[in-house]
Order: structure tokens, then C-alpha cells, then sequence
């Protein structure tokens, strides 16, 4: 029987995916995976950064922001994995950046929200 939980962290992902796409961003990975770490999606944005991006679904707040769940240690390997990443890919890259995209459920929808830069913090 599948896990429920992961069932809807790969639908966040999905709509997350969905969302970027529509704003002009191409989205080249999805659960990107290395010993270095884990990026939930890989994407290229509209200015042509690479960009690795956290997705961090909250259904309650006490549960504690999204933010708060992506501390130092989890900024480091994101860190690393977006690296690898880059050095392996066959193009250069003007920019890297980590973002974070947060959910929550709003009106049987979805309330996105994208914090650029959070490995600059």
C-alpha cells in the first residue's frame, strides 16, 4: 500500500512543477538524487539561473513554518546536490540559487508561495 504522505509530497511537487512552468521557468529534474543530497526539482528560470528548489508542503501550523524546516544542515546538502549538479551539466551556469517553494491548502486548492535566494540567509 503506498504512503499516503509521499503520495501527496510528489503531488506538491507536481503542482509546484506546474506552477513555475507557467511562469516562463523550465523545469529539467524532478527528485534530483546524489550522494550529496536530494533537490525536489531542478529548474532553469526565466533570467537563465539554475536553480534547485525546495518544496515544503504545511496542512497545519503546528506543524511549524516551512522555512524552519530547512535548517543548516539541510541548507548545506541542498547546497552540495545543487553544486554536483551544475558541475555536471555540459552548460555554464550564470547564477545558482536554492529557493523555497511553500504550499498549503486554501479552499480546496493550493496557496503557493516561492522564497528566492534562501541559501543566502
Amino acid at each position: 500500500m503506498p504512503n499516503p504522505r509521499h503520495a501527496l509530497g510528489q503531488r506538491a511537487e507536481d503542482v509546484t512543477a506546474e506552477w513555475l512552468a507557467a511562469r516562463g521557468w523550465l523545469v529539467l529534474d524532478r527528485r534530483w538524487r546524489t550522494r550529496a543530497g536530494e533537490l525536489d526539482l531542478v529548474c532553469r528560470d526565466p533570467d537563465g539561473a539554475l536553480v534547485g528548489i525546495e518544496v515544503k508542503l504545511r496542512r497545519a501550523a503546528r506543524t511549524g513554518t516551512a522555512l524552519a524546516a530547512v535548517d543548516g544542515r539541510r541548507l548545506r546538502r541542498l547546497r552540495r546536490a545543487l553544486a554536483t549538479y551544475a558541475q555536471a551539466s555540459p552548460r555554464g551556469w550564470p547564477a545558482l540559487r536554492l529557493d523555497l517553494v511553500t504550499l498549503e491548502p486554501v479552499d480546496g486548492g493550493w496557496r503557493l508561495r516561492r522564497l528566492a535566494g534562501i541559501d543566502a540567509w
